[in-house]
């Protein structure tokens, strides 16, 4: 008798779709990761995932093809062929202009070949680099999980699209994830929502990359900021959250220079589109300091008394792996949601993530 095939639930499917599995995990030299996860209810609006650059992505083939391409853009299009490459498309476009010269063309080349080498260049950091990626969507419901999910989806689609044009993850990325989260002008007139309705899709965001020596370089979408555990004086320490560019959530703020600011509503004035030095840096300078990413189910990043708790909890754990020290402080977590129903305050529990980078011995 054939056994019938049971399909999962709309809630089976966006909690395993918004945890990652340890095989995941990436492995660099010198930095131990761990991160884990637990919905308020069936299924939660938080989402994180490792960004494993080798294992996800044929970082070889990649190269190989920028290369490929540096080579492929010098040469002419012999007469009578259709266009090979983007390249061939658009040096064809400057030929029908009445102002064309060969040498321009030339030049064009050259420049295109050089942008491909630059690629295959920073492509070659990624094997030695991990990404991880924390999405906190407001509530923890199916719809929370919904936006969590349009998060990660839309994520990986302008990851592949900066790696093939740029060879790494840019600003610009994060920039058209904003947009996408934003709330457009025509949707809200359509549907006949007032402008104060608080109905957005509401999500904030903090991705980041690690290196073997300990550096972590990050963006900030309302996120709450990591916090960096010291193993040489067993604290927290003052990290200059002055310095930390940390944009409102997703979707809230449309710079003033995209071409589309018109189309989507804003809640506050931003001059421009981010650049690099929008990018926040962390180094963990010394074995066996701890950085800690979390999401406001854990600790909303304000209360002292809960940041000294959790620092606490670290410090006890601190000689451990990743791993340990990850679900010690959810365990810390979940006794505060214990306390919360004592007195009454059920409500107050939400979603809880944690992720934990360690730096390891020398």
């Amino acid at each position: 008798m054939t056994t019938p095939i049971v399909e999962p639930s709309i809630d089976e499917y966006l909690r395993k779709r918004l945890m990652p599995v340890d095989g995941a995990i990436p492995q660099l030299a010198g930095i131990d990761m761990y991160g884990s996860s637990i919905p308020a209810g069936p299924v939660g609006g938080d989402l994180f995932e490792y960004i494993n650059f080798q294992q996800r992505y044929d970082i070889d083939a990649r190269i190989a093809r920028a290369l490929k391409q540096s080579v492929e853009y010098l040469d002419p299009l012999p007469e009578g062929l259709p266009p090979r490459n983007l390249v061939d498309i658009h040096v064809k476009w400057m030929q029908s202009k009445a102002d064309f010269k060969a040498e321009n063309a030339v030049q064009y080349r050259k420049a295109k070949s050089s942008e491909q080498l630059r690629i295959a260049e920073d492509l070659q950091e990624l094997p030695t680099t991990a990404g991880v990626l924390l999405v906190d969507a407001q509530g923890h419901d199916i719809i929370s999980a919904k936006i969590a999910s349009t998060v990660h989806d839309t994520f990986q689609a302008f990851m592949l699209s900066d790696l093939d044009r740029n060879g790494k993850t840019t600003p610009d990325m994060f920039e058209k994830i904003n947009l996408r989260l934003a709330e457009s002008v025509i949707a809200r007139n359509v549907l006949g929502c007032d402008k104060d309705e608080n109905w957005r899709e509401n999500a904030t965001m903090l991705y980041g990359e690690i290196r073997p020596g300990g550096h972590f370089r990050f963006v900030d979408f309302g996120h709450p900021p990591p916090l960096v555990f010291s193993a040489e004086y067993k604290k927290f320490m003052d990290i200059g959250k002055a310095r930390i560019v940390q944009f409102l959530p997703l979707g809230m703020t449309i710079p003033e220079d995209d071409p589309d600011r018109k189309r989507y509503l804003s809640m506050a004035m931003r001059a421009h589109e981010m650049d690099s030095s929008d990018m926040a840096e962390i180094t963990l300078m010394s074995p066996g300091d701890i950085l800690v990413m979390y999401t406001d189910g854990v600790y909303d990043g304000s209360d002292e008394h809960a940041r000294l708790q959790i620092e606490q909890v670290v410090r006890e754990h601190q000689n451990e792996p990743a791993k340990a020290i990850c679900h010690a402080i959810l365990a810390y977590a979940v006794r505060q949601d214990d306390r919360l129903k004592e007195i009454g305050e059920e409500d107050r529990i939400d979603d809880k993530t944690v992720f934990v980078i360690k730096r390891g011995g020398s």
